[in-house]
């Protein structure tokens, strides 16, 4: 899988942003069909860092309602990166 395709974007709120501080995890959204092994990749060619775990999960799409008719958002899978001490990325600057 092609690694600037498996990264989509970060995923920024203020958890992610004080788990990024206190535990170096940073959290990305990434496309459905990869795996832990890509995003351990798309990291390394990237970034150049080497993640010590990368935890993944999926969140559902929600109802929404459209006018008189309901719909769902789309789903979304987010990886939950742990750096080595003194690695960190540059994400948002």
């Amino acid at each position: 899988m092609d690694p600037y395709r498996v990264i989509k974007r970060p995923h920024v709120s203020e958890k992610t942003h004080e788990k990024a501080e206190e535990l170096n995890t940073y959290t990305f959204v990434v496309d459905m069909a990869a795996s832990k092994d890509d995003i351990r990749n798309a990291l390394s060619v990237i970034w150049g860092v080497v993640p010590v775990s990368v935890r993944t999960c999926i969140t559902h799409g929600k109802r929404r309602r459209y006018g008189r008719s309901y719909g769902t958002t789309a789903p979304v899978k987010k990886a939950m990166v742990r750096l080595p001490e003194g690695q960190a990325i540059e994400v948002l600057k």
